[in-house]
């Protein structure tokens, strides 16, 4: 019998995303409430517990209250697209590429908590040259991003589009999160295995999908004989074997006159980058990917389907 999954939430961005990624596949099943009937509490919460998998595309408290929903039901295992447990000491942060060992915790958990999109590329950058011992203890990390304004759920979308939205937003380019106390924040900190809070800079560009994460970095404050290559080198070791993450030639950098931000909008891989001058004293670490893609639907299937690999 084919598992059960119950997308709760699917009528949103990330859950109809999910959907189009599992339209064609026999080898699960999907429970599915209608649209009408989707505050439908008894009806939701039956189809929760009916599930293998539950993946919730849902607000923090939701998530918290569906979570609560199953919780006496060990049959039932979850995937969080929320923030609400990303930092969570019982849950399996869903970024298999993490580290070595990130793919095989994530099988093993009954509870996964989707990584966001934004630190998807930061952590992707930080942690392995923090596991390496090349960003210190202590370092100040900074990391500004791009994103599509899909990653705004259906609220951006209509204010991006929709000109007659009584908050319609007309800039081409826009920053947020200015009081810097974003919420992935603690989730950059945390994964990241940074002892400072980073100071994140996101904003939204007029383009539905794709993103761009940078990490600056100054050599001289990394650790002894760090260069533009052993970081590099670090990076591609780190996710060597690799297929969701790939970790983009020097060579190829250096060819390279710009980044496009929607290059993989579509695509659940993600793009790593080491860019500088050979003997300079900066390097700039760049991560491409596509925010509902291994930013969010393309990871949360990915984390279904370690799950279910068991």
């Amino acid at each position: 019998m084919a598992p059960k999954i119950f997308i709760d939430g699917e009528h949103g961005t990330t859950g109809l995303q999910i959907r189009t990624r599992m339209a064609d596949r026999r080898d699960v099943e999907l429970l599915s409430i209608p649209e009408a009937e989707r505050r439908n509490a008894a009806m939701r919460e039956d189809m929760l517990n009916s599930a293998d998998i539950a993946i919730l595309c849902l607000p923090d408290d939701a998530s918290k209250e569906a979570v609560k929903m199953v919780a006496a039901n060990n049959n039932v295992r979850v995937i969080d697209t929320s923030t609400a447990f990303r930092i969570h000491p019982d849950w399996a942060y869903g970024f298999a590429e993490m580290d070595k060992n990130q793919g095989n915790r994530i099988k093993a958990s009954r509870f996964v908590a989707n990584p966001g999109c934004y630190p998807t590329g930061a952590i992707g950058l930080i942690r392995p040259l923090r596991a390496a011992g090349i960003i210190p203890a202590g370092y100040p990390v900074t990391v500004n991003a791009v994103s599509g304004y899909t990653g705004g759920g259906k609220q951006m979308i209509a204010q991006m589009e929709n000109p007659d939205h009584p908050d319609a937003i007309t800039a081409p380019h826009f920053l947020y999160g200015l009081p810097l106390t974003h919420k992935h924040v603690p989730e950059m900190t945390t994964h990241g295995l940074l002892d400072r809070a980073p100071i994140f800079s996101p904003s939204v560009g007029r383009f539905p999908q794709g993103m761009i994460v940078q990490v600056p970095l100054h050599l001289g404050d990394l650790a002894e004989g760090a260069t533009l290559e052993s970081i590099h080198a670090a990076l591609s070791d780190h996710y060597a074997g690799q297929d969701i993450v790939q970790v983009v030639s020097l060579e190829e950098s250096r060819s390279l006159p710009r980044i496009n931000a929607v290059e993989l909008a579509g695509k659940d891989t993600m793009k790593l980058f080491v860019f500088g001058t050979p003997g300079a004293a900066q390097v700039n670490l760049v991560a491409l990917l596509d925010n509902l893609g291994k930013g969010a639907s393309g990871a949360a299937v990915q984390n279904m389907d370690l799950m279910l690999s068991v």
